[in-house]
């Protein structure tokens, strides 16, 4: 199978978790940590971000967002295109920085 941009996909995990008590907090680092431990990066303080090879992949990563969940808080998991990220714009302040590079890819025969 050709791997192509509009079979790769990436899945954005945006979440807005409570902090009010010692127990919140624990959640909330626990769900950060088990995020990064399932390959995803961190690409703001509640936006993690993760490439995956194929549609089929990213279906294996969203259920595990799902065991993941925290008891409260929002959560929501958007999934793009390799092509639609793409066209991803990045800025520091008012200085435009590159989008970040994408795993390298090994294609087999």
């Amino acid at each position: 199978m050709e791997l192509n941009g509009y079979r790769i996909m990436w899945i954005f995990v945006f979440f807005d978790l409570p902090t009010e008590t010692k127990k919140d907090r624990h959640n909330a680092s626990k769900f950060r940590t088990n995020l990064l431990k399932d390959g995803f990066n961190m690409m703001q303080f509640s936006v993690y971000m993760r490439h995956c090879a194929s549609s089929e992949s990213a279906d294996v990563h969203e259920k595990r967002v799902k065991l993941l969940l925290p008891p409260f808080g929002k959560v929501s998991v958007l999934r793009i295109t390799d092509k639609q990220f793409g066209n991803i714009m990045n800025f520091w302040g008012k200085a435009e920085v590159p989008k970040p590079p994408g795993p390298v890819q090994l294609e087999l025969f």
